[in-house]
């Protein structure tokens, strides 16, 4: 589907302002790190605690490896820098950070911004935190550690939430879990988002039920992602759209 077949005042200038209209311009001091990092064949001892890698069995894992295959693309990066900044927000919740790539975009997307991101592999978050400093970002908290663990101790004491971005454990139950951990928290004009809901049965089948889910209004397919309103003035609507 595309904006033609959209007649929503909400979905239809979402769409053509925010989804479809990308702007590379901006980034270009995140793109060249990303650029040597792919290039960085580096060694590094990893904790796995999610669905696994397509890439490797093993611990150990070249740096360059973790951004081809498991950083989130430059173009949905841009997508959520133009989500946080079309819709004003402020608090931001990152679950599974990588190399800090995607923190940067979601960070830098306005001056108060505050992004909490979460990564459970020690190696790697230092890494992020070199990188993050790299770019100059200050206006994030990383925490670190097993997110089943980590996730359930922030919550408690945690502000409100705009928008969650899920990727972190690829697996059917850790999601909806996290989903409902997060829930409580996020304001009713906020969002979740989930990375691959189909990189496997088991995603795609997470994401069937989360978009059913009662608190859910709106859900939208962009195929490597799915996004899901919670703003209860919308019409419950299910929409799989071109990105």
């Amino acid at each position: 589907m595309n904006e033609h077949s959209l007649h929503s005042p909400f979905l239809y200038p979402f769409y053509t302002e925010v989804v479809k209209k990308d702007n590379k311009i901006g980034f270009e001091e995140i793109e060249v790190l990303r650029k040597s990092l792919l290039q960085n064949d580096e060694e590094i001892l990893i904790e796995d605690l999610g669905a696994g890698s397509r890439i490797s069995n093993s611990d150990s894992r070249k740096v360059s490896q973790i951004a081809k295959h498991a950083s989130t693309p430059a173009r949905f990066s841009r997508l959520l820098n133009r989500i946080i900044t079309h819709f004003d927000y402020t608090h931001i919740v990152e679950l599974g950070t990588s190399l800090g790539l995607n923190s940067a975009y979601m960070a830098s997307a306005k001056e108060d911004v505050q992004l909490f991101t979460f990564e459970g592999s020690t190696s790697i978050a230092n890494l992020a935190k070199q990188n993050l400093s790299e770019l100059n970002c200050s206006n994030y908290q990383l925490i670190e550690g097993n997110i089943d663990n980590t996730l359930p101790q922030w919550i408690e004491n945690a502000p409100h939430i705009n928008l969650a971005y899920i990727d972190a454990n690829h697996r059917y139950e850790p999601t909806l879990r996290y989903f409902e951990l997060l829930l409580p928290k996020i304001t009713t004009s906020g969002m979740i988002i989930l990375d691959d809901i189909h990189w496997s049965k088991e995603m795609n089948d997470a994401w069937k039920v989360l978009k059913k889910h009662p608190k859910v209004s709106l859900s939208i397919d962009l195929f490597e992602a799915g996004i899901l309103f919670l703003q209860p003035d919308l019409m419950k609507e299910n929409y799989i759209l071109e990105f």
